[in-house]
C-alpha cells in the first residue's frame, strides 16, 4: 500500500522547548488517529503535515512531495484538507460565504461548480439548513461542523484534523464518524483526538505521541492488547492500580498490575492509553 506521509526523526522548536524531539511518522492510506494528553505536540504535528509551520530538524515527505520546498509546499496544500483547532472564520461572513470564500482560496475559479461544491459539503456536514446564517450566530458545534465543511472541499487526498469532534452532540459525532470513515477510503485522513472511543470506531491506525515523540505506533487491536491481562474489577479501589474509576454498578475498574486472583476484564483501548502514558495520562505535560 502506498505510504502517503514518512516523517523521521522530527523536532520542531519555540525557543528551547522542542514540541517534536525527533518524531516518527508513516501513514498509508485510511485513518490514523493520533493520542497523547495536553501539550504531547499533537497540533504541532498537524500543524506540520499540514504545512502551516515547518520543521527544524528530521525529513518530511507528505504525498511524495518535500513541504520545506516552494513547489513541494503548494503541491501539498492543492491536495489538503486542514481544519485547524480554530479555523477562524469572519463572523459577518454567512455560512455558505465562509465556506465560498475558502473554496475561491483553494482555486475553485469556475463559480457554479464551486457553488455546487459548496452547498455539497453543507450538506456532508447538516449544515444546509443554516446556510443564510452569520458565522456569529452558530452555536460551538456547529462553527467545528463548518471547520469540517471547507475541511472536504475538493475532497481532497490527506485531511489533517484537529479535535474535530469538541462541541459535537452524541448524534453529530456518530455523523462524524460516518464522514471520517468514508473519506479513508482510498485517501488519508490524520486525525488528533482525546475521544479513544472515536479512534476505536473509524481508525485503522493509531499512534500515540507524548511529550514529542511517538511512543506506539500500530492497529487499534494492537494497543489493546497491551494491556491485556492488567485490567480488574473490585467492590473496592485498590490504591496499587495506576488508574481507578467507580463504575455505574458500583464497582471499581482498575488499571495496572492486578492482585493475585483479580477478577480480570477484557481491556478496552482506552485502559492500554492509560498504562502506555503512566502519570502523563492524568496530567498536562509541561509544555
Amino acid at each position: 500500500m502506498t505510504t502517503t506521509i514518512e516523517a523521521h526523526r522530527l523536532v520542531r522548536r519555540f525557543g528551547r522547548f522542542r514540541a517534536l524531539d525527533g518524531l516518527d511518522l508513516v501513514t498509508r492510506p485510511g485513518v490514523t488517529g493520533l493520542l497523547g494528553p495536553n501539550g504531547a505536540g499533537k497540533t504541532t504535528l498537524l500543524r506540520v503535515l499540514a504545512t502551516v509551520t515547518p520543521h527544524d530538524e528530521g525529513t518530511l515527505r507528505v504525498l511524495g512531495h518535500d513541504p520545506s520546498t516552494d513547489v513541494g509546499r503548494l503541491a501539498v496544500r492543492r491536495s489538503l484538507g486542514y481544519l485547524p483547532q480554530d479555523a477562524g472564520f469572519h463572523p459577518g461572513f454567512t455560512v455558505f460565504e465562509a465556506v465560498d470564500y475558502v473554496a475561491v482560496l483553494k482555486e475553485h475559479t469556475r463559480s457554479r461548480a464551486r457553488h455546487d461544491e459548496v452547498r455539497r459539503v453543507l450538506g456532508l456536514v447538516g449544515l444546509s439548513d443554516v446556510a443564510t446564517s452569520k458565522v456569529r450566530t452558530l452555536s460551538g458545534g456547529m462553527r467545528r461542523r463548518l471547520g469540517l465543511a471547507q475541511a472536504l472541499l475538493g475532497t481532497p487526498d490527506l485531511l489533517v484534523l484537529d479535535e474535530p469532534t469538541v462541541g459535537l452532540d452524541p448524534e453529530q459525532r456518530i455523523r462524524f464518524r460516518d464522514l471520517v470513515a468514508e473519506a479513508g477510503h482510498g485517501r488519508t485522513v490524520v486525525l488528533s483526538t482525546h475521544q479513544t472511543e472515536d479512534v476505536a470506531a473509524v481508525c485503522s491506525h493509531v499512534v500515540v505521541v507524548n511529550r514529542g515523540q511517538s511512543l506506539f505506533d500500530g492497529t487499534v487491536e494492537e494497543l489493546t492488547a497491551l494491556a491485556e491481562g492488567r485490567v480488574w474489577l473490585d467492590d473496592r479501589r485498590d490504591p496499587r492500580a495506576q488508574a481507578a474509576w467507580r463504575l455505574s454498578g458500583g464497582v471499581f475498574h482498575h488499571v495496572g498490575d492486578p492482585p493475585a486472583g483479580a477478577e480480570l476484564v477484557a481491556p478496552a483501548i482506552e485502559d492500554a492509553y492509560l498504562l502506555l502514558l503512566g502519570p502523563d495520562a492524568t496530567q498536562e505535560s509541561a509544555a
